[in-house]
């Protein structure tokens, strides 16, 4: 196999574990793929260590403000965060740039997706299926919203209680994957609001870990 042929490979391959693990394989198996062409042994060896369970990170749906590891980006602003969708069409590429190919069109605005890396003005964002791309900063919003457990195909309705409180009278039950904006959250439980088919608002209160789009311990009030 020629050298242009096995790096071609090599760039199907990295893009495929970038969809599949939310971010791209840095250092040390970075650098090994490209020494190892055309060297197909070597290239196999490198393949067998990134399908050892632990060496690939893997996305991270629930984390907590110190599990996370946040810091500040180059607009001043913490990464990771989330942040949601302003636009019902986003267009999300490969790369950090219009010259970079698509990769898949959101089609529905306000979806949460998380910011954990910036370029100029670029940011690349995770979905809740932990697929990565990058979005230009304009088509996001700091609007926070959240999706009821998405991580659960066949989850029990999460109940929308009136106050803080499991006790508290119920408000609605939400089905897993339904959109939520959220207003302030405590570290246990956040206000939400939603809106059904018929336009009918409901607001209550749902138990912070059982949302994605926000952290587990994270405390803001919008």
């Amino acid at each position: 196999m020629g050298a242009q042929k096995m790096s071609l490979k090599v760039m199907q391959l990295r893009q495929a574990l970038d969809r599949q693990y939310g971010q791209t394989i840095l250092g040390g198996f970075q650098q090994a793929l490209y020494r190892c062409l055309p060297n197909a042994a070597c290239l196999v060896a490198v393949l067998l260590a990134l399908a050892v369970p632990g060496l690939v990170p893997q996305p991270a749906f629930a984390q907590s403000n110190d599990e996370r590891g946040i810091r500040v980006g180059p607009s001043g602003l913490a990464l990771p965060r989330f942040v949601s969708l302003k636009s019902n069409r986003v267009n999300v590429r490969v790369g950090p740039g219009r010259e970079y190919d698509i990769a898949w069109i959101f089609v529905k605005g306000g979806l949460p997706v998380e910011v954990f890396q910036e370029s100029d003005n670029w940011r690349r964002i995770r979905d809740a299926a932990g697929n990565s791309g990058w979005v230009f900063n304009s088509l996001l919003s700091g609007r926070r919203t959240a999706l009821v457990t998405p991580w659960a195909s066949a989850a029990e309705p999460l109940p929308l209680y009136r106050e803080r409180s499991p006790g508290a009278k119920l408000n609605a039950r939400l089905e897993t994957g339904v959109l939520l904006s959220i207003d302030e959250c405590d570290g246990e439980w956040c206000r939400a609001d939603l809106r059904d088919s018929s336009n009918k608002s409901f607001r209550g209160y749902v138990q912070q870990n059982k949302l994605w789009g926000v952290y587990p311990n994270e405390e803001f009030d919008d």
